[in-house]
């Protein structure tokens, strides 16, 4: 058994596509019209036929509070893997993206999370 989709809510994912692509660097694998909305996911350019991230729609009335809950406490969403969050984190910044933890060793890991524009806290660790 393998991880083949996993999904991230997005309150617009036009502006998310954005983000995901233009910002972190993820290139879109499939993007479908679903009525008023799109089935849309993202991959690594490092594996593009690995794990896909679907940027699904945020419209259902339990995902507002499950994320407002996340981002008060400051859990991230999701965890991607980079190689050095030192490096990924200055150049995040110089792209303008918020940060609401900097780079922190902790234990074998360095972490640091970052808000995605869409409603969700992620974190980047490296080894």
């Amino acid at each position: 058994m393998k991880i083949h989709l996993t999904s991230i809510f997005v309150d617009d994912q036009a502006a998310a596509q954005r983000f995901y692509t233009d910002v972190l660097g993820f290139v879109t694998k499939h993007d479908v019209p679903v009525g008023a909305d799109r089935w849309l996911t993202v991959v690594s350019p490092e594996d593009p036929d690995g794990p896909e991230l679907l940027l699904e729609p945020s419209g259902h009335p339990a995902v507002k509070p499950y994320r407002e809950a996340l981002v008060a406490d400051g859990i991230p969403l999701a965890a991607f893997a980079v190689d050095d969050v030192h490096a990924e984190h200055d150049r995040l910044r110089g792209l303008g993206v918020r940060f609401t933890q900097e780079p922190l060793r902790t234990g074998p890991v360095t972490t640091a999370v970052l808000d995605d524009t869409c409603g969700n806290l992620i974190q980047l660790q490296s080894p």
